[in-house]
């Protein structure tokens, strides 16, 4: 296939957080060939039962490794395309990525590079529950070239992200007789207008942290006195989250319990000669890694701005461009890798 119809086959297989086993799959077929062809290993690293990661490794030693993560966010919705764009869940989060990795190192096996792998991982979206799992197996590589959209413009650095939920308890009673109740979902609307108001930290090269109020629930029904209520709030962190934890917790005291998630630190990454750079507010699965796949670099095709949305897309004319990338830089730092 070229990169235009993998890209499509990708994305019209659904693989929303958790349910990444047919994408896997049908990855694994596609590699097949490939190390038959040219006497490489192809493994999948179980996560969990039908969940696993896909590796691929072409020489005896592992110098660059290309990763991305398979699975999407919801809700999905089949490919499409014009003269421009690639239409379609998981177009350039992560589906148009794969395509140009996995077209990459077909050209360049077919040129004779030797020396790097293909890692695919489950969970991003979620815990990067794939890339810690990965951690604990590395392979002795010495740089790790991870996929997302940047517009093929090599990242500088990448906010954190701490996820916590936010949980109220109170007293059921009728509504007609609020004073003999305590309303949880009024401890909770307290507790989150507290949360917003806290003022949070700047970075010179991250910009601002910032909060987001992702889901609420809670109560029994209209009539009734709310006895729980909970909601889920994410950070975007640009530096050490001591004092913001410190605040959050000031903010809900007496109102509701915090209880936190996740914690993925804020990063500062390194530059490559020959490519653009950029900064981005999202999160990856890099510090899960935690380096034990080797110095990171973060770049891709599309927009994290269309990524999450129901107009997600990835331009075509990037896609191309990013099979050359990957072809470039992995030729780079291998060369860089056998001094």
């Amino acid at each position: 296939m070229d990169v235009f119809a993998l890209t499509r086959a990708l994305i019209d297989i659904e693989s929303i957080t958790g349910n990444e086993l047919a994408a896997g799959n049908f990855i694994c077929d596609y590699l097949s060939p490939l190390v038959q062809r040219y006497g490489g290993c192809l493994e999948q690293m179980e996560v969990e039962p039908k969940r696993s990661n896909v590796f691929a490794q072409w020489g005896d030693e592992l110098a660059v490794t290309l990763s991305t993560h398979m699975d999407t966010v919801p809700p999905f919705f089949e490919s499409r395309e014009d003269e421009t764009n690639i239409y379609g869940r998981g177009a350039c989060d992560t589906k148009g990525i794969i395509a140009a990795m996995l077209t990459a190192a077909e050209n360049l096996l077919a040129a004779g590079q030797r020396n790097f792998g293909l890692l695919f991982v489950v969970g991003e979206e979620r815990n990067s529950a794939g890339a810690y799992r990965a951690a604990k197996t590395p392979r002795g590589s010495r740089f790790l070239i991870n996929g997302e959209p940047t517009g093929n413009k090599l990242a500088l650095g990448s906010k954190g992200a701490l996820r916590c939920e936010v949980a109220a308890t109170g007293k059921m009673a009728h509504s007609a007789y609020p004073e003999l109740g305590d309303s949880a979902i009024h401890k909770l609307i307290d507790a989150l207008a507290a949360l917003r108001r806290i003022p949070l930290p700047v970075d010179t090269l991250l910009g601002p942290s910032t909060l987001n109020i992702g889901t609420i629930s809670g109560g029994r029904a209209p009539n009734v006195i709310a006895d729980e209520a909970r909601a889920e709030i994410l950070i975007r962190l640009v530096g050490d989250s001591t004092e913001t934890k410190q605040a959050l917790a000031r903010a809900v005291e007496g109102r509701a319990e915090l209880l936190e998630i996740l914690e993925i630190p804020a990063l500062r990454l390194c530059a490559l000669d020959g490519l653009d750079t950029t900064v981005v507010a999202f999160t990856t699965d890099i510090p899960a890694f935690g380096g034990a796949w080797g110095e990171p670099f973060l770049i891709g095709p599309g927009s994290i701005h269309v990524a999450h949305t129901l107009q997600e897309c990835v331009p075509k004319n990037q896609l191309i461009q990013a099979v050359q990338i990957y072809q470039d830089m992995v030729k780079q730092l291998c060369r860089r890798a056998s001094k």
